[in-house]
């Protein structure tokens, strides 16, 4: 762990997809983990790894956040990496959806990793590095049609980060995003699906039609998000923040 500037981590949505890839490539680095999610079946497989430990969470309430952090410091201290991966998407066009829909894409995109942040801000060491990341999405960078909350969600995000880096600067406390163009985990399959049913192409059909988006013609994996974080935790890239990085195979 000698290359990394983190001893301790939490991670929401970190039960399955990209997250449950960078709990368990951040503690085969010796970090210590927290996952957080609603769904403790999931959260407790990931947390077999002796690095890893599972707490029960929901980011769209405010008490349940708090909890979640209070529960980490008693167990294995304050975090000094907090990434807000929690993320949701359904698709529908604008004259069709419902005000539930926009809220819960809002509370559990946008309002999740503002409280995520908030609460784990609060029991960090600002006398020391830490990472606060999240994982948004080239959503947050363009538009897309069919996922309009999704996309102001996510611009949201990318506002909330810039924003926090400029109060953080004099700290040694970094704000960054990462945005991944389609990738390969569940999110991506409940997308297929949908296409599938609304439009009657096949599944393959499904999937080659997204990955045609990303000029390389071909999903982000997991791992190279992964890595893209890993850096982010290195005592060299102490300077880069208020950022967003595409990784995304040159998606405009």
């Amino acid at each position: 762990m000698g290359d990394l500037a983190i001893q301790r981590a939490l991670i929401t949505g970190g039960g399955s997809g990209v997250g449950a890839v960078m709990a368990r490539m951040l503690a085969d680095a010796g970090v210590k983990v927290a996952v957080s999610g609603r769904r403790t079946d999931v959260l407790a497989e990931v947390a077999q790894h002796d690095n890893i430990m599972a707490i029960a969470a929901d980011v769209t309430d405010e008490t349940s956040v708090r909890d979640m952090f209070t529960t980490m410091v008693e167990t294995m201290g304050a975090p000094d990496l907090v990434i807000a991966n929690a993320g949701m998407a359904e698709s529908a066009p604008v004259g069709k959806m419902s005000v539930d829909l926009w809220k819960r894409t809002i509370d559990v995109n946008l309002t999740g990793t503002f409280l995520t942040f908030r609460e784990g801000l609060a029991v960090m060491d600002k006398a020391k590095p830490g990472r606060l990341i999240s994982i948004a999405s080239t959503a947050g960078l363009k538009g897309y049609a069919y996922v309009t909350a999704y996309c102001a969600a996510k611009h949201g995000v990318v506002g909330l980060i810039k924003g926090m880096a400029v109060e953080l600067a004099s700290s040694p406390i970094t704000v960054n995003a990462v945005c991944p163009g389609f990738m390969e985990t569940p999110m991506l399959e409940k997308s297929v699906a949908n296409i599938v049913a609304k439009t009657g192409m096949t599944r393959d059909q499904a999937r080659a039609s997204l990955a045609k988006i990303n000029p390389q013609n071909r999903f982000i994996q997991p791992d190279e998000v992964a890595e893209t974080v890993m850096w982010l935790c290195s005592p060299n890239a102490g300077s880069i923040t208020g950022q967003t990085i595409s990784v995304s195979g040159g998606e405009a």
